[in-house]
């Protein structure tokens, strides 16, 4: 089953950098506006690595890529980067659940994780992925020979042997930042051989279900084959695993937040025309001019009942709840588990029969935003003359998301909101590294 290493990371030295200028959200959370943001916090900042702005014309020997490998090299040089010994690392992030005031702790560690095929039934996936950010992420690995950030993966512990090994009282150094969204990243190396051996027999049974990351891990498979035909033994060996972060799926401290979507740029679109096709779905109770939090307390005690959405528009918002037999209008390339997900009712009975919007077009995201928060949906709505209608959503389970997974399915895209994300530049794991 599982099998996980210690490995010697690279990390910045702090008598050289501040962590809090230099470690970042992952590559493909980073707006333009944080991107401004980290070049200006500091020139050792990873985003220069992995997600750097080019300089001039790119060419095949000059490009954001080798611009990548040659920062890795000269902080190297210059001793930015320290190198520990093997070792793993205990992970926890506390933070304030957004919408809520409730202050949790989760909690996991990292290490290297040896890679396998999906079809080896150790690793799991629970979406699909798209071939431009697999192409970008090889590039750059390539060049680099590195990975910054880590793979969410989640496994299964419901006695919390691991986290209590881990994280039990004693006088621990820890490392902490809090990043841009006030959450507490504390971190502290273990290297004791013992405790090592114990978290690799524990996690020997485990299956992995990849929780964020897909694309980074599909890459690492990727770079693991190519490792295989033209390198040596050395990076061909350090290529079979890939820097993870291991986090147990019974925590109490695992949330996935609601990803909420927005409806734009329909010219036909008429609310009363749209209730009218919904009824004959779905129960519609008709809200008014009801406020964000309300409407989320009424999605939430509905969806305990059934499949449920609040349509939010510029005349009001409606909370709908699916009719018993609903679910056999969903076509018929969907497993059962998957017509129980309210995502996959929103998306094929509302989106794409009742207004229209094609499987094609939600895939290029083509008349479709996705947002976090109610409130900022409430206020898109009602502020963008181009929005129609928002969709507010109840969040997936984590009992949904190891049902599908180890069904070898996948759920829609923007499905899951594992909150908060894992920081890059914590830990780095290069491939060179004993070569």
């Amino acid at each position: 089953m599982a099998q996980i290493s210690a490995f010697p990371a690279l990390r910045y030295d702090p008598e050289k950098v501040r962590l809090a200028d230099v470690v970042t959200q992952p590559y493909d959370k980073i707006t333009p506006q944080m991107q401004d943001g980290y070049y200006k916090a500091s020139p050792h900042n990873l985003v220069r690595i992995i997600l750097g702005r080019p300089e001039g014309r790119e060419t095949e020997g000059k490009n954001r890529y080798t611009d990548a490998a040659d920062c890795l090299k000269n902080w190297r040089q210059a001793g930015i980067f320290a190198q520990d010994p093997p070792s793993i690392y205990a992970y926890s992030q506390r933070f304030l659940v957004p919408g809520s005031s409730a202050t949790v702790e989760r909690r996991g560690f990292i290490a290297a994780g040896t890679l396998y095929d999906y079809a080896e039934r150790v690793v799991f996936r629970h979406e699909q992925t798209l071939a431009k950010p697999k192409s970008d992420r090889l590039s750059l690995l390539r060049a680099t020979h590195a990975h910054f950030g880590q793979i969410f993966m989640l496994y299964s512990d419901p006695a919390q042997t691991i986290d209590s090994l881990l994280f039990e009282d004693g006088n621990h150094e820890w490392q902490e930042v809090t990043d841009e969204y006030k959450v507490l990243h504390r971190m502290r190396r273990i290297s004791d051989a013992a405790t090592l051996n114990i978290v690799k027999t524990e996690m020997a049974d485990r299956k992995l279900i990849i929780a964020d990351g897909h694309h980074r891990y599909e890459t690492a498979l990727n770079f693991r084959r190519e490792a295989a035909i033209t390198s040596s033994a050395c990076l061909k060996d350090n290529a079979s695993r890939v820097m993870m972060t291991f986090v147990n799926m019974d925590s109490p401290g695992l949330v996935i937040l609601p990803t909420h979507r927005v409806v734009y740029g329909l010219a036909n679109f008429d609310v009363p025309g749209f209730v009218k096709s919904a009824r004959e779905l779905y129960e519609v109770r008709e809200l008014g001019l009801i406020d964000a939090p309300r409407a989320a307390t009424l999605l939430a005690d509905s969806g305990k009942k059934a499949v449920s959405f609040v349509a939010v528009t510029k005349q009001g918002s409606f909370l709908m709840a699916a009719k018993t037999g609903s679910e056999a209008h969903i076509p018929s390339d969907f497993s059962a588990r998957q017509r129980k997900l309210d995502v996959v009712n929103l998306h094929s009975l509302l989106l794409e029969k009742a207004l229209g919007i094609s499987h094609e077009q939600v895939t290029n995201q083509q008349h479709i935003r996705y947002l976090r928060g109610a409130e900022e949906a409430f206020t898109t709505v009602k502020t963008d003359p181009e929005v129609n209608v928002a969709f507010l959503m109840n969040p997936v389970s984590i009992e949904q998301v190891r049902e599908i997974a180890f069904a070898g399915e996948v759920l829609p895209q923007k499905s899951t909101d594992f909150y908060p994300k894992l920081l890059s530049g914590l830990t780095i794991y290069s491939l060179d590294d004993g070569c």
